[in-house]
Order: structure tokens, then sequence, then C-alpha cells
């Protein structure tokens, strides 16, 4: 992975480390100093702040004391319990965190060589698609001789007071750090994809079935690597961080540790049945205040487990933060999760790999409508399509598609007043299984998917979608705002995601010899009714093939019917507009295909756009024989290429 590290600031750890020991001084990070403007953009410290160095705070300092754990951290007094939330997920994956602490050992002090420590360390985070390593020297900020921010529950152990001034530096200040999502700090670690769900607004306390199957999926994330937060959002009437009745404290998040099936009785001689409970550990931050309902660490409930399934469930009586809730309270009592899939793309692995297509873009402005890049949502019909556009091919009859776009990190622009994420989101479009231009007009295009609208930094969609040709189109919610995104798109089989960024064909100079398009011809065949009948059975297995001058399109094969629905979609660029577009119907069979009618079309623009349904004719012109069977069909065209 190093090779394909940027360096923050162009900072070189190695150099910088090297150049402290042979000059026998610790470092001192000018990109980052220990001042107060590392501290604050706007606010001003309540009293006077002092940066100390580990060695001043304790006398054995260590980046990890006993090995790394979720019970480590401690929040201090800024408003990042989202940040260490994300932290103890972390820690929870040894995988996951040696990538963002790269070479712990030789960062790790070394009491017998203590002249080879400089007061340098290094981190690295998933920063807009490529992974960014952060330096920084050791002086953290304390009053009274305490760290005033993270901390572990060790006085001797620094990794996570250490990393959160790395954080803080790549954001702009530790005050930047004020407020924030999990989900967003876990896709920094990790390069995970990020998913919000709604609780109360999906039902889940209420609906059962949804309940069960958000567990499923939960526990399969879960198992498979993934990294789990959950919150409840402070309404209008309730101040954040207040506790609830049963100790749950609001506009706090939490770290889901642990997803289990909870089986009571099983060892029980006499018992066939076991109860099985599904059950949810979580951590708060703060590394005490706990959930004192049902199942809470000093509950009846747990005399019904035995002691040897304590000790593997890992239930301890202290108040450490950590407790265990039924998944049913669970989606009572908290109001949102995010959900951090580590998406699997090796191709070595015994669990569903995904092919995956990352895509940097910018939403632009420009006052030429078709250069124009940032033309809102769906709603803005006069400016939607003047956005960035991508064209992906489902090859599969059916393929689950995973979308996640993600704006750049705006926690680096606090200090000028625009630290806010902006409202965006994403169209899905069926369109032409031709189609290789940018769309200009919604015709024949079949709006399949929307995400979700809202101010997060990332928006996710899982959708089940049919083979053929996508648009996907990532807009802001409102036109004219200019920023930065990423896209990515996880499929089953290769979609060959790409940039729309043309109009129209080029002209070049085979172009004078061959010919240029004069005429743009869109056509959506929906159905063929009352076709010949393949055998005695009474069925066929028809498709339709759509030919205009030395272009054939073919739709997929409909089996065993004479009433078929196709929603095929083409659009030709046409040189010689007297050459007729033909449509014809074919039966399927194993040796050789039988031909079953056509129907000739002029596809002028001055021909209806209205749906028709044609009769079917034998080979030949328009006024061939008619056959058994029609097509029903929409046609436009018009002499203006970037009209459609």
């Amino acid at each position: 992975m190093a090779s394909s590290v940027r360096l923050f600031r162009d900072q070189k750890y190695h150099e910088l480390k090297e150049q402290c020991i042979q000059q026998r001084q610790l470092f001192e990070d000018t990109e980052f100093p220990a001042s107060d403007e590392s501290l604050f953009y706007q606010s001003a410290p309540p009293r006077k702040v002092e940066w100390k160095r580990p060695k001043d705070l304790c006398e054995d300092p260590h980046l990890f004391v006993n090995g790394i754990s979720s019970h480590d951290l401690h929040q201090g007094t800024l408003g990042n319990c989202w940040f260490v939330a994300a932290c103890s997920c972390l820690a929870l994956r040894k995988s996951l965190w040696q990538q963002v602490i790269p070479d712990f050992n030789e960062q790790e002090w070394d009491p017998k060589n203590p002249e080879k420590y400089a007061g340098i360390f290094r981190f690295r985070f998933w920063c807009f698609g490529e992974w960014t390593e952060v330096v920084v020297d050791d002086l953290l900020p304390t009053m009274d001789g305490k760290l005033i921010y993270c901390h572990s529950n060790v006085k001797n152990e620094f990794w996570s007071a250490l990393l959160e001034k790395a954080y803080a530096k790549l954001a702009g200040s530790y005050e930047a750090l004020d407020g924030g999502s999990a989900a967003d700090a876990i896709v920094d670690f990790t390069g995970a994809v990020a998913e919000s769900i709604d609780l109360v607004h999906g039902k889940y306390s209420e609906i059962i079935s949804e309940q069960m199957k958000l567990f499923e999926d939960l526990l399969k994330v879960h198992k498979r690597g993934g990294l789990i937060s959950c919150y409840i959002t402070a309404s209008s009437g309730s101040a954040r961080e207040m506790e609830t009745e049963m100790g749950l404290v609001i506009g706090h998040a939490y770290s889901v540790t642990a997803i289990r099936k909870l089986r009571l009785g099983e060892r029980l001689v006499f018992s066939f049945k076991a109860e099985k409970l599904f059950m949810i550990r979580l951590r708060n931050p703060w590394g005490k205040r706990e959930w004192n309902g049902p199942w809470s660490d000093n509950s009846e409930e747990w005399k019904k487990v035995s002691n040897s399934e304590c000790k593997s469930l890992g239930l301890t009586v202290e108040n450490d933060g950590e407790f265990w809730m039924t998944f049913e309270d669970w989606c009572k009592n908290f109001t949102d999760v995010d959900i951090c899939r580590i998406v699997n793309t090796s191709y070595f692995s015994i669990h569903k790999t995904w092919e995956k297509k990352m895509m940097h873009g910018a939403w632009t402005e420009n006052s030429e409508p078709l250069l124009n890049r940032c033309g809102g949502c769906f709603d803005n019909k006069e400016t939607f399509l003047q956005n960035p556009q991508y064209i992906f091919d489902v090859k599969k009859t059916e393929d689950k598609v995973l979308v996640s776009l993600q704006q750049e990190d705006r926690r680096k622009y606090k200090k000028e007043g625009k630290g806010e994420s902006i409202p965006i989101g994403f169209e899905i479009l069926k369109v032409e299984d031709n189609r290789s231009y940018r769309l200009h007009k919604l015709t024949v295009q079949e709006r399949v998917a929307t995400s979700p609208y809202i101010n997060t930094r990332t928006v996710f969609l899982k959708r089940i979608l049919k083979q053929g040709r996508y648009v996907l189109i990532p807009t802001t919610y409102h036109p004219g705002i200019i920023t930065k995104f990423i896209l990515r798109l996880f499929t089953d089989v290769p979609s060959k995601l790409r940039e729309l960024k043309a109009d129209k064909p080029k002209m070049t100079c085979w172009s004078l010899l061959c010919g240029y398009p004069r005429r743009v011809t869109q056509i959506k065949i929906h159905s063929a009714e009352g076709l010949q009948k393949k055998d005695s059975s009474g069925g066929a297995d028809p498709y339709v093939l759509i030919k205009c001058e030395n272009q054939s399109i073919r739709s997929s094969v409909q089996h065993g019917t004479t009433s078929a629905i196709f929603d095929t979609q083409v659009i030709f660029y046409r040189k010689n507009i007297d050459s007729p577009v033909i449509i014809q119907v074919w039966n399927s069979n194993i040796l050789c295909d039988r031909f079953l009618g056509q129907a000739v079309l002029a596809a002028s623009p001055r021909d209806p756009r209205e749906r028709q349904t044609l009769q079917l004719r034998g080979r030949g012109g328009r006024e061939a024989a008619e056959v058994p069977g029609h097509i029903t069909i929409r046609v436009f065209s018009s002499d203006d290429l970037v009209e459609l």
C-alpha cells in the first residue's frame, strides 16, 4: 500500500524522524503548531492550555499497553463522542487499525533505546478515495497536567490521543471535530461504504419482520468485519446529552461491539427447545453510564444464563460503559444506526466478492447549458440533466447494486463558516441499450431509483436492477452549488462504469467521407402481442431486433408467451434519414430462430410521439402482407442532435 499513499502537507515521516535523531531533538510540527490556532477556529480557550509530551505526563509512556481495546478510550471535553465511538469500533478489528497506525511496533517507545525516540508519529486515513499519511508531533493539549481531549483509561497509553491529534490536523483544528458522524470517521479509518438507517422512519420497533431482517443484516456486516454505531436523535424539546430514564444518553454516539443470538436453557437435559434471544452489545465512549433496562449488567435476566455462557459473551458487571440489550429494546430506544460495510473485492475470499468502480467528479458551474454541471435535483426540470452523468451496464438478468456518493469533507472550511455538508443525492435511470452520449431530455427513459437527499457526507443506496443500461446522475439538492464528490459502484459482475462527456457524435475527418449524423431517433418497444404460436403448447419465445442503417440491437428473449412485455429502448444517430428503421420480432429456437413479423418506420420528427400500436407485416416494405401480432412502441425523432 505504501506506493499509493499521499503525504499530507508533503511531510515525509522517515526523513523528519531521521533528521530529529541526528540533531538529537524532538520533533515540533510547524504545520500543526502547539498553539491555540490548532485548538480553535472561533472559540477562545476557557483557561490556558499547556501542550505537553507524554514523557512529561507519566514515567513510562507507550503507544499501547496490553494491546489495543475498545475499552482504551475516554472522550474528554470535546464534543466528539462520534470520533471516540468510531475508534472503539476500529479497535475491534486488528487488520483495520493496523492500516490506520502503520508499523506500530516501529512507532512504539523503546525504553532500551531512548535515543531513537524523536517525538514523531504517523497515521493513515482514507481521504476522498486515497490513503493519506498524516504526521504529528507528540505535544498534546493538557490542563492541570491531564489530557483534556481523547485519552486512555490507562495513564501511560497514548495511541488514542495521538490518533485524535492527527485527525484534528486533517480537519484543521480540534474544534472542527466538535459534532460529527461516527460513520464519517469509520469511512476515514477504513474506506468502508457507509449507510445510515432511520429506525423510527423504518418502523423497526413495530414491524417484527423488518426488525429480524435488520438483525440478520447487521449480524452479517459485523461477522464480515464491518463497523456499526448508533445514537438517539435529540428532539426539539430535549437537550443533547440528557439521559433517558433507561440510562441512555441523547444525541450521543454508541459503538456496537458485538451482535449475538443467545440461547437460553440449551444445556438443560430435558429441554428440547431452547429460547433464542437476539442480543446486541454497545459501548458508551464516556466509559461509564449504561443502559439500566432488561439485560443490563446487574439485571435478573442474566440468572437464566450459565456462567460459561456469560464468560463467552464477555459479560462484566462494572460501570465500564459497555452493556448488552435485546435487539427489540435496541430498536425501541435508538433512533438511528450507521452501518459501515467493508465491501469485499478480493477474488480469493470465501464470501461474496464485489466488482468495484470509483469515479472522482465535481459539480461545476457554466453559463452555457451544455457545459453546466450543477443543475440540482430531479425537481429542477429545466436543469436536472445539467449534472455529471455516469453510465453502467447490468449484465445479469438481475443484479444487486450498491452505490455510495460521497462529497468532500467540509470540516476544513469551518474557519470560513462553510463547514456544513451540502444536501446531495442521485437518480438512476434505465436508458437505451446502446446509449453512449449524454441525456438532454427525458422521454422513454425509466426512473428506477432515487437516493435520499440529505446533508450528510455520504449517501448510500442498495437496489436490485434488471439487465440493461443505466445512467446514474449525482446531484446537489439545489442548483448552482459547486463542490467535489466521489462515486463508488459495486456490482456482482463488471459494470463498465464511465462518465458520459460527449453530447453527440464527434465530427472527424472521416465524417467528411462517410457522412455525419443528421437525425437522432429514440424508440421504446413496450410489448408484442397476438404473435404466432410456436407449437401445440401455444407458447413462443419472442425477442425483438431493431435495425437502423448498419446497426442492430437485440432485446432479451421472453420465454413461453405470445404476448411479451419488452420495455426495450434504443437510440440511433442517423446519417441517411431516408433509410427506415425496421423492428422485427423473432422466435428463439435452439437450431434456427424463426421470423414472426416486422414493422417499418420512417421515424421522422413530424411523426406522433405518443404510444402507438402497429400491425406486424411480412418481409418487404410498409405494404407487405399482414401477419399475426402487433407491437406497441413510442418513437421520438429530432434533427437537433442534442435535443434527446
